[in-house]
């Protein structure tokens, strides 16, 4: 495993700031108990740090300034189920694009196909960026809500959040960011974005455990409760509780994630987002560049660092990505993502979507200068192959 490039930190950043792996270990041994259940020590200190990751992800978020509207679940798809199905009704329409991921496109086709809502798919350009104008075009009396992916899992896009959620108020209707990629590496006003609900995942870019993710929902935003179970407090009511958190949490939390995630997003604050980013990006293109460089290799739209995130995704002609993929891994031991990456859609517009998808690779903060140049030496030998 030492010896292994990571290029695969759109799944899941690895490896962790030790930071984290030292702070989960010893917090868990000490206060690993129930939060916000008993009134020992050990279980107030619990509830505390859970508090205390709340605020610290509102305020960086810059949520409406109630940390209890910053709810946990498993991660991003969990609390986009929740979201999707506890704001969709009957007769309802949605807007949301071709750049999403499964957990936004399941949910919705569901709904769709059990006749509950209509769905429109709004496609992206050549660049891989969505047009505001389209979004608003798309727009009809009956839509309930816009969701858009900050960030492509695919092709690394950023888009362009705010402008979508100026047409989104001037429409009346709710906004849903996927947050998964953006998280902890691209910077998220809900305020001055206009976002309605901003959902986020702990193990990518915020640098925490897998396990845990979460939302924060802005005040007025009329979702539901879809999980029912016990909460700590009021026990004897027999409806589940409708004041946040409760609405979306039922049941003990992941302790030990909330822990993770907490120092996580600690550290990428200390290190700053953009600091972070910045490097990343340097050597995403540095790959970019080696890569169009080498004859046989298609990458997909990868023009220039600009409003991008450190993924690359590429094919090499005559080869299927998965066929890349295990010699990228076996050979070469660089670790990447192949295939569709849960973002169909995505390739249905790429025209990859017939040809096993594609090879993504994606950096994180602890790749260095050298491994950049060991990939790209390794595809350029897998290209001359045939």
């Amino acid at each position: 495993m030492s010896e292994m490039i990571y290029l695969d930190n759109s799944a899941t950043s690895y490896p962790k700031p030790d930071e984290v792996y030292q702070f989960m270990l010893e917090f868990y041994r000490h206060n690993g108990v129930n939060p916000g259940r008993s009134g020992f020590d050990a279980a107030i200190e619990a509830e505390e740090m859970v508090v205390n990751t709340r605020k610290m992800l509102m305020k960086m978020f810059n949520g409406d300034g109630d940390p209890n509207r910053l709810t946990f679940s498993y991660n991003a798809s969990d609390s986009l189920n929740m979201i999707i199905q506890g704001l969709a009704e009957k007769g309802d329409h949605v807007v949301t694009t071709m750049l999403e991921h499964n957990s936004v496109l399941r949910p919705l086709y569901h709904l769709t196909k059990d006749g509950i809502i209509e769905t429109t798919h709004v496609p992206f350009d050549q660049m891989g960026y969505i047009h505001p104008d389209d979004i608003k075009k798309a727009i009809k009396k009956n839509t309930k809500m816009v969701i858009v992916n900050q960030s492509s899992n695919v092709i690394g896009t950023i888009q362009p959040v705010a402008e979508i959620g100026r047409i989104c108020k001037e429409a009346g209707v709710l906004f849903v960011v996927d947050g998964s990629q953006s998280a902890g590496t691209t910077p998220v006003d809900m305020q001055a974005m206009g976002i309605d609900v901003f959902v986020f995942t702990g193990h990518k870019c915020l640098m925490g455990p897998t396990g845990i993710g979460g939302s924060y929902i802005m005040k007025g935003v009329p979702v539901k409760g879809t999980r029912f179970g016990g909460t700590g407090v009021r026990s004897a009511v027999k409806t589940h509780l409708g004041e946040f958190p409760y609405r979306m949490e039922c049941g003990t939390l992941n302790l030990l994630g909330v822990a993770g995630l907490y120092r996580g997003a600690k550290w990428v604050q200390e290190q700053g987002i953009e600091n972070l980013h910045k490097k990343e990006m340097a050597l995403w293109d540095k790959l970019r560049k080696g890569l169009q460089q080498i004859e046989n290799i298609i990458t997909y739209c990868a023009t220039g660092p600009e409003n991008q995130n450190p993924v690359l995704s590429f094919n090499v002609k005559n080869f299927q990505s998965d066929d890349v993929g295990t010699i990228l891994d076996v050979d070469y031991g660089i670790a990447c993502r192949i295939g569709l990456q849960c973002a169909p859609k995505v390739h249905e517009q790429l025209g990859t979507d017939k040809s096993h998808g594609t090879v993504r690779m994606s950096i994180g903060p602890f790749i260095t200068g050298e491994q950049i140049d060991k990939a790209i030496e390794a595809v350029g030998e897998i290209a001359e192959m045939r």
